[in-house]
Order: structure tokens, then sequence, then C-alpha cells
């Protein structure tokens, strides 16, 4: 058992039965891997030689690592259904938009190779939790 799906069996949270512990404990560790996976690809991108042509992928992964962050701190929380439901559309939208460039790049960078299947395993994770919040 993950140490975040121990915490979260701690709290009382107030989301449908739909959303598991194991459900948001995945979540949330998805969504700490990507933020590490994006914030590294951002970090190797700058140090490329073809950085002009990475500009756009590198404010999308500080985009998205902003965003995966304050989503994560909001689902361990357990706020309002409302809240994290917008909070995890956007987290999606951002995760996405960060895979869509990683990807087109992850032939020649294996960073972005690496961050563009956390972006997708997190906003896969993003999704599930949404599914459940909604029924």
């Amino acid at each position: 058992m993950s140490q975040t799906r121990d915490l979260l069996g701690t709290l009382t949270l107030q989301f449908r039965p739909e959303v598991s512990s194991e459900r948001l404990a995945a979540a949330i560790d998805a969504m700490a891997e990507c933020e590490e996976a994006v914030t590294a690809c951002a970090a190797a991108m700058v140090t490329e030689d073809d950085v002009q042509a990475l500009r756009e992928a590198i404010t999308r992964d500080l985009n998205c690592a902003d965003v995966v962050a304050a989503t994560r701190r909001v689902l361990a929380r357990g706020s309002d259904a409302a809240l994290l439901s917008s909070q995890l559309e956007a987290c999606l939208a951002a995760c996405e938009h960060s895979a869509e460039l990683c990807a087109r790049h992850s032939h020649h960078h294996e960073h972005c190779r690496m961050c563009s299947q956390a972006t997708l395993r997190c906003a896969e994770a993003c999704r599930q939790v949404l599914h459940g919040l909604h029924g």
C-alpha cells in the first residue's frame, strides 16, 4: 500500500463513493510524477542546442507543473466536488497540451519522451477521478 493511500485512509473525504481512496491515491501519485517530469523536461530543454524550437514546449511544461501541483494539493485536501472538478479539468488540459508538444520532440529528446508519457498518465488519472465525481 502506498504512503499516499495510507494518508488518504486517515482522512474523511467528502467524495462520491465511486471515487475510491485507491483512485485518489493513484491520481495524486501520477500528479507528483508528472510534476517532476515536466519540471525536469523544461530544465533539460533550456540546455538543448535547439532551445529556440523548444520555447513553446518549455512554457507548456512549466504551466503544466504549476497546474498539476495545485491540483494535487486540492485533491489531497478533499475539496468540494465542484471546485475539484474544475481543477481536474484544468489539469487534464495542461497535461494534454504539454504532452502534445513533448511528443513532437520525443524522437530526438529522451526527456521529452518521458515527459509526454508522464503527462498522459496524469491526464488519464484526472479522467478517472472526474468519471468517479460525475458518476
